[in-house]
């Protein structure tokens, strides 16, 4: 068999499935077969408006960047029926930002499942082999899909420098902040606090050991400074200033979510006076590692994150649901 069945974005809201040859996996490179996708706010961005930032749908293409699957073919590097978590973003290995360990800033590279690469909605991918990181054998591949999300959290708290004792905002409990979150404790935090408007996510911070969680919509912030860092998962203007207002002086402000539009409203005189160290978090470079680390461990609940399961077939389904149901944290689409 030469091609498989894949779910293909050819406009707004409109998924088709196809049939898609499969990939032949060139030197270096190992040929995985999808076991399980999870959907992204990208996905969706995607999905309802043909658009994500600064990057459109000019053909079409097949989503899908949170993945894990099975290896079938390749180099040898990894056997076949070895399970692998996929990291999808392939950076060019020779630019200054690559030299440097920044790979996460290469110009020249791609991401599988963003416009115009396909992503793991063909059902294979032809992976190089160090992006394709090894899970143990009995490793479900519905929680290897969330290793790429948990990478991205592992990254955001190295990015803020969290450290054993450290007193934690959280504002925004959706996939990555109830991943931030567990990933601040497995570093050692002291308080963590999660902040959001929605009361199914927050209880699942609850859940998931936050020692206090605020309904923001009817309980701000303490206007006390009372944090070390606080990592904002929302991408929410008055989440993010809220948040760089509840740091103690010297503290550390990460910007996780990714705003819809410029955040101006920052008080960036009070700042300075207060020394607060703000910093960004793109993706991840060098955190698949620890992220299969943890899981494997069990120190990270993956699997209670997924609250929705799809066939590839009904992709249009699942990206409905993740887009306008608001009990959802992580929909996955198994092929």
């Amino acid at each position: 068999m030469n091609d498989a069945t894949a779910a293909v974005l050819h406009g707004p809201k409109d998924v088709r499935i196809e049939r898609r040859p499969i990939p032949e996996p060139a030197p270096g490179e190992v040929l995985v077969e999808i076991g399980a996708v999870g959907l992204c706010g990208s996905d969706l961005h995607y999905y309802a408006h043909g658009e994500n930032g600064p990057n459109a749908l000019r053909s079409p293409t097949a989503l899908g960047h949170e993945a894990a699957g099975t290896v079938v073919a390749g180099d040898g590097t990894h056997p076949v029926g070895t399970r692998v978590a996929i990291e999808p973003a392939i950076p060019c290995g020779r630019c200054r930002a690559c030299r440097g360990g920044r790979y996460n800033q290469c110009p020249d590279g791609h991401c599988f499942g963003s416009p115009p690469t396909d992503g793991a909605l063909t059902g294979h991918l032809a992976v190089p082999s160090e992006f394709a990181h090894p899970l143990p054998a009995d490793f479900p591949l519905t929680a290897g899909a969330l290793i790429e999300p948990l990478a991205v959290a592992l990254h955001a708290v190295r990015r803020g420098g969290v450290a054993a004792g450290d007193r934690v905002l959280i504002t925004g409990a959706g996939p990555i902040g109830l991943l931030v979150l567990q990933a601040v404790r497995a570093v050692g935090a002291g308080e963590t606090v999660v902040t959001d408007v929605n009361p199914g996510r927050l209880a699942h911070a609850r859940r998931l050991g936050a020692d206090d969680v605020r309904d923001t919509a009817h309980e701000p912030l303490p206007r006390e400074q009372a944090f070390d860092v606080a990592l904002d998962c929302s991408g929410v203007e008055t989440a993010l200033v809220g948040a760089v207002r509840a740091l103690r002086p010297g503290g550390t402000a990460v910007a996780v979510g990714n705003p819809v539009r410029p955040v101006t409203a920052l008080p960036l005189a009070w700042m300075q006076r207060q020394e607060l160290t703000l910093v960004t978090a793109f993706r991840y470079a060098g955190d698949f590692p620890a992220a299969v680390a943890l899981a494997a461990a069990g120190r990270v609940d993956l699997e209670s994150l997924v609250t929705a399961r799809f066939p590839l077939e009904r992709t249009a389904d699942a990206l409905h649901t993740a887009l306008t149901d608001d009990r959802q944290l992580k929909v996955v689409i198994e092929p």
